[in-house]
């Protein structure tokens, strides 16, 4: 790791000698997207950005940023443990991560945890809500989470130092740093949390035991204009991570879990009159060990690598119309304690278009895959946005989704069911959007049929994998952000609001772990340098049990954060902050016997230069 930080800082100073520096700033800084999906193909979907001040108030993990600031509902085994998503009452499986535009959910178990990505290495990252599969694949059913990091050209040296100390030993470290020129650019990002994690549990004497984790990440990306028409780039990731699982009851036998995931992407992009081509290759790995018992040394494990190769040619038929046609092929390898070596190959078509009218906006899609294991759907996606006022905009958008059975589901020991169908989902959204002056309104009213979920069941003396349930969700999500200004003093609130149903539809009863109504606000007030703020978080109730039994439902809880920050320096590039986590000293959980922390306090420091 210390040679690889060494080489990528040494181009960093090779790439910045090539131009002195007055003829760089001279120059108009260019930004090269990471994902062309997401930007051209969004239109008549809700999403929702997150970067610059977001980025630093938050902690260091992908659960907290959203948790915070989303509509999304997550279950935490525990802070700072395993974290999976409910997002539009689907399960954890049915929400697909994208890093640079490839998804990343783990080919074992089909999903992310959200605590495993570091924030600190990304420059924005985006919430994509509703059916996405035709862009992004299996599991993009609920939404989307981009994860993007944005090639600048001519923006010379830039620097970013964040440092974070908060209770029960926490520590969140990060330094991002850049170079560019006309032709070159370089990003470096490490990133390092850890935590004793031993807070004690509001109304009771026990603490968190055996709770502690750290993780460390590197990610260094470059980007090298070759001409005029044509740009490489490659963006790569290392992620390292340990983590000592909470106890439930004292006399359990601790355990741990330890991570290491790999990410590389090259892509080469040629612009060619009315033609862009992207040709991509990435190679992902994800590794993990079991500790059943953390004072031994004996685990269990498993190692997937997939190579992904994608072809990308989009057409500008005439100004406001464009095509775009996707070749793509996925091998991956995987092997693991309970998963002999195994192997697959997905093959893919997408065409997609778009074209834009005085007042409309049309967008289509259509995907097929092919594969050995499973028999895919054909996937489309069909959206019409209509402004009907220079203010007020309505979107309509249908789309089909799918999710494929994953290696556990497929290739484990005595278990594994070849002829699993993919779960499919058929989705319909009705949005409308208000803006004005610093005034944003959008309600968002959904319906989701999802058929052949896949769920495991007793056969025998073994459980199995089987095509089985039919689960509809439907409901509302809502965002709102306002702006007012009085001379130097500045107002800002924004929020998000989720009504969601999704229900068993052989129980007729609300999935677990899927609350009906969940709220995010935030009051932010801003004189000059100072900015304080007021964050709150309501989860209505949640059933844990699949028959919804009262005697097993965790409250509802309401969360309140704040916040205050001083800027120094002529740009005001140096921030100090600090924040008062969960004020009133709420006793909740979002996963039952796993409590979370009461009151707790963040100290940082950001610098820029």
């Amino acid at each position: 790791m210390k040679q690889v930080l060494i080489f990528f800082l040494f181009c960093q100073v090779s790439v910045w000698s090539q131009a002195p520096l007055d003829s760089i700033q001279n120059l108009d800084e260019v930004v090269l997207k990471s994902d062309r999906y997401l930007e051209t193909f969004s239109d008549t979907q809700l999403t929702q950005v997150f970067n610059d001040s977001v980025l630093v108030r938050s902690a260091s993990s992908l659960t907290q940023l959203l948790n915070n600031n989303a509509s999304i509902y997550f279950k935490e085994n525990g802070f700072g443990m395993v974290s999976s998503p409910s997002f539009r009452g689907t399960t954890a499986q049915q929400t697909a991560v994208i890093w640079n535009g490839i998804n990343i959910n783990s080919q074992f178990n089909g999903q992310t945890d959200f605590n495993t990505i570091n924030i600190r290495n990304f420059d924005n990252i985006t919430v994509r809500s509703g059916g996405g599969s035709v862009l992004y694949g299996s599991g993009a059913i609920g939404g989307t989470i981009h994860l993007n990091n944005d090639l600048i050209f001519n923006a010379g040296l830039e620097n970013s130092l964040y440092v974070g100390y908060g209770s029960f030993n926490t520590w969140d470290v990060g330094y991002n740093g850049s170079m560019s020129s006309e032709n070159f650019s370089v990003e470096v990002g490490l990133s390092r949390t850890s935590s004793s994690n031993n807070y004690p549990y509001v109304d009771s004497e026990k603490t968190n035991l055996n709770g502690e984790f750290r993780n460390a990440t590197f990610s260094a990306n470059i980007g090298y204009k070759i001409n005029d028409k044509n740009v490489l780039k490659l963006y790569s990731y290392v992620f390292d991570s340990e983590r000592h699982f909470s106890l439930i009851f004292p006399s359990e036998t601790p355990t741990k879990y330890q991570d290491f995931n790999t990410r590389a992407l090259l892509e080469w992009q040629g612009f060619y009159g009315k033609f862009i081509s992207t040709l991509r290759v990435a190679n992902i790995t994800e590794k993990y060990k079991y500790f059943s018992n953390i004072d031994k040394n004996t685990f269990s494990f498993g190692e997937a690598t997939s190579y992904i190769g994608k072809y990308q040619l989009d057409y500008q038929i005439f100004k406001k119309a464009n095509v775009q046609g996707v070749l793509d092929i996925n091998y991956t390898n995987g092997e693991g304690s309970d998963i002999a070596e195994n192997n697959r190959t997905i093959s893919g078509f997408s065409l997609l278009y778009k074209q834009t009218f005085k007042k409309f906006l049309f967008e289509g899609s259509l995907r097929k895959e092919i594969t050995t294991n499973y028999e895919s759907p054909l996937l489309y996606s069909l959206g019409l946005q209509y402004r009907i006022t220079p203010f007020y905009t309505v979107n309509i958008n249908g789309s089909k989704n799918f999710r494929i059975p994953t290696y556990n589901d497929l290739f484990w020991f005595g278990s594994g069911n070849l002829d699993l169908n993919p779960e499919t989902a058929n989705q319909y959204e009705l949005g409308n959007e208000l803006e004005f002056n610093k005034f944003s309104f959008s309600v968002v009213g959904f319906y989701n049929d999802i058929e052949n979920m896949i769920r495991w069941l007793p056969s025998g003396s073994v459980w199995k994998p089987v095509n089985t349930d039919h689960v509809i969700s439907y409901g509302v999500e809502a965002e709102l952000q306002v702006e007012q200004q009085f001379q130097s003093h500045i107002l800002t609130l924004s929020g998000t609001y989720a009504y969601t149903v999704s229900e068993n539809q052989e129980t007729k009863k609300q999935l677990i772990y899927v609350p009906y109504n969940k709220a995010t606000a935030i009051l932010n007030y801003q004189y000059k340098r100072l900015s304080a703020y007021y964050q709150t978080i309501y989860v209505g109730e949640v059933f844990t049990l699949s028959d919804n039994n009262p005697k097993y439902v965790l409250d509802p809880y309401l969360l309140s954060n704040v916040g205050v920050e001083y800027a120094l320096g002529k740009n005001f590039q140096y921030t100090f902050g600090a924040q008062v986590n969960n004020i009133f000293n709420e006793n909740y959980q979002s996963v039952a016997d796993r409590y979370m922390p009461g009151v707790n306090y963040n100290f940082y420091i950001n610098l820029n230069f």
